[in-house]
Parts: C-alpha cells; structure tokens; sequence
C-alpha cells in the first residue's frame, strides 16, 4: 500500500501541501487539468524552486484576479454546487467537500452562527478551493492511498486576519486541531492555517511518528512567510507493509500498568470509560508480583494521539503511580461493516479480507445481543443465524 507521511516540522497550510506533493512529483500540468473540471475562471497557478534556511523546495503560487472577484462572498452551498457538479473522481470530491465541510463547522462555531450562514470571502475561497481540491486530487493522482502526519506545529503570537489581530493559533485553527497532538516551540508566527489544519485532520489517519515504509520519494512545499526555522512542509510517500501485502500496517500506543492494590470491581468501571474515548482494546493479566502480592497488569491500545487522554484516565480511576508506554507496529486484516437481512431483521456483520478475498465473518454482538433481547430468543442461536446468513450473502 502507497502511503503518505507529512512531517509537520513547520506547521502547514493548504499551498504548502499542495507544494510539498509537487515536489515530490506531482506534475503542474496534472494539477491544472484537474482544476479546470470546476470551471472556475480568472486565476492562475504556477510552481517555482525556493530554498528556506538552505533547504530547497517548491513554492505552490496561487494567482486570483481579485478585480473580478473581491465583491463576492461564497457560502459553503456554493462551494458543494462547484464541487459536487464538477466531473471530478468521486473520491477526489468527497474528499474535498469533507475539508471544506470541516472547516465550515469550524467557522460555524467560532462566530456563533448556523453552518449555512458561514461564508469565505471570494478571494480566500478561490485560494482556498484550488488548494484543497489540488491537494486531493494530487494526492489520488500520486495513488497515495493513505495519509499520516506527524504532530502539528502551531506556532506563536498573533496573526492579522480579516476580523483584526487574532491569536494563534486562530480560533478556527484551535477547532480544528481538537483531539490531535500539537505543540509549539516558540517559533513567532502562524505555521498552522485552517486550511491546512482542514486538509490534515480531515485525511490523515493517524498522527504520531513516521510509519514503517519502503521510502519511494520526498518533497518540501514552501510556505511564504520567513521564520526562525525552515517555512516547508515535508512528505514522504512509500510502500508500507513489505512483506505484507493485502494488509493494513499501522503504528499503535501500548499503555501498561501493573496494579496490586485497589479493589477489583473498579476495573469493570474503568474498561467502560477507556472503551468510551475510543480505545482500541484494553485487557487485564492477572500477576504475581514481588513480595508474593497478586496483582493484575493494565494494558490499553489506543492511536498515538491518545496517549495523554487514556493516562488522566488511568491515573483518576486506578491508584497506579506509573504508566509505561511505548510504540508497535501492528498488521491487520482489512475490515468493513456490512448489514445482512436475517429471520430476525438486519444485522450487522464484521467482514475481514484480504485483497479483497474474505477470511472471516464476525457477527456485531451488540447486535445480535439485542435481537436475543428484543425477541427473547437465545443469543448463540441468533449469533448461528446471522453468521450462516452472511457466508450466503456475502
């Protein structure tokens, strides 16, 4: 699988991204002729070699005749009604409407107002939509097929925006970034946008270290502004799971604890609220610890983001004083939730492949739980009934 990893070292924003792809082989023709399928007119976009504190890169050049359009203001309707009707791949506008979708709910909260009333001033938003729909649509081009980033940099200080010196970073921005690592070293200035901020929370997967890959290529997209550190985004795109192929890879947080001395109807209550936040599985292993104490060891897998959420968990409910974690690399089939209709009504199912072969089918127990419930049948007779449905249907 062709994989993305953005190195946020610099913060990022949409020309950033959009350059960064470009030099890393995107072509600007490519570029054009996928934006010429929104029909939008007066604007040009060009691609031009800079260096950052002696770094190279590729400066991504949005270019609007603002004469023709600085009266305007487009409204996130308008921007789907360009999209949505454009002969644009499905993904590639999808993809993009759920970046703009994102950053409207943004604004929507910052200012108070109902989404439908959000609009982007007609020059932002034409910078805006070359941006994110070149960036989605060089991404599917690269057949990248998955994206990673690293922690966002934000950066320091204020920033002038419309609406006056706003802090950074800006409102919408801090959004945004809600439930994503972030931090920043002092460097004075915004390094994360809303645009690119839209762009990386929407398509990236995860956000941690650099996943395992096979390195292909990398590329640097300039921003504009000069700052203390280099002003580039870097991606670097290869061919994850060598060896692996027809599964998915991906990194994980494992979170371990050893607990002697608290009372063991607590973890019942503790699993529930991991579970709540999104863990991927946590289990115990009961222990024999020093002193011939009993004991159980706490382990939690959860996405490297969150980390610092699961320890104020940890540390609330459980009278541990020490967590260890660290990152694995994990394999695993490809999965999806597909409904199958049974004597009992629809259920969901968990179907496993690979390469698009199936090898399991795992029948939702929440589900068939309910059905045994709501229909006082007994649960391993429905759990039969919704498998044997499945290898028919499927």
């Amino acid at each position: 699988m062709k994989i993305a990893y953005f190195d946020c070292f610099s913060g990022a924003s949409g020309d950033m991204i959009l350059g960064s792809l470009m030099d890393a082989g995107l072509s600007l023709e490519r570029v054009k002729s996928e934006l010429a399928k929104l029909k939008l007119s007066h604007y040009d976009l060009t691609v031009q070699e800079v260096s950052r504190k002696g770094i190279s890169g590729s400066q991504a050049l949005v270019i609007v005749q603002e004469d023709h359009h600085h009266h305007h203001h487009r409204h996130l309707s308008d921007l789907k009604e360009i999209i949505g009707t454009s002969p644009l791949l499905d993904s590639v506008k999808e993809k993009s409407l759920a970046v703009f979708n994102r950053l409207a709910e943004a604004e929507a909260k910052v200012h108070g107002i109902g989404i439908e009333h959000v609009h982007f001033h007609e020059v932002g938003a034409m910078d805006a939509i070359i941006d994110v729909v070149g960036a989605v649509a060089g991404i599917e081009a690269l057949g990248v097929q998955r994206i990673y980033s690293s922690p966002l940099h934000l950066g320091t200080g204020t920033v002038e925006c419309a609406h006056g010196t706003l802090p950074i970073p800006a409102p919408a921005t801090a959004e945004l970034v809600q439930g994503k690592p972030v931090y920043s070293t002092g460097v004075q200035g915004e390094l994360l946008t809303p645009t690119g901020a839209a762009l990386l929370t929407t398509l990236a997967v995860d956000f941690g270290p650099m996943p395992p890959m096979t390195l292909e290529r990398v590329g640097y997209g300039a921003g504009t502004v000069d700052v203390a550190i280099p002003n580039l985004l870097r991606i670097a795109i290869g061919e994850t799971g060598q060896g692996f192929e027809g599964y998915e890879v991906e990194s994980v947080a494992v979170i371990e604890t050893a607990i002697d001395d608290m009372n063991p109807q607590i973890y019942d209550h503790l699993m529930q609220k991991l579970l709540g936040i999104g863990v991927l599985d946590v289990y115990l292993v009961p222990l024999h610890m020093k002193k011939s104490r009993p004991g159980t060891q706490l382990t939690v897998l959860c996405r490297p983001d969150a980390v610092n959420r699961v320890a104020d968990i940890v540390y609330a409910e459980t009278t541990t004083i020490g967590l260890r974690w660290r990152i694995e690399n994990r394999i695993k089939l490809q999965r999806e939730i597909q409904s199958v209709e049974t004597a009992y009504g629809l259920v969901r199912v968990k179907v496993a492949k690979i390469n698009d072969r199936r090898v399991n089918l795992s029948p939702e127990y929440e589900d068939c739980k309910r059905v045994a419930v709501e229909q006082e049948v007994p649960l391993n007779e429905v759990l039969n009934v919704v498998r044997s449905a499945a290898v028919h249907s499927f």
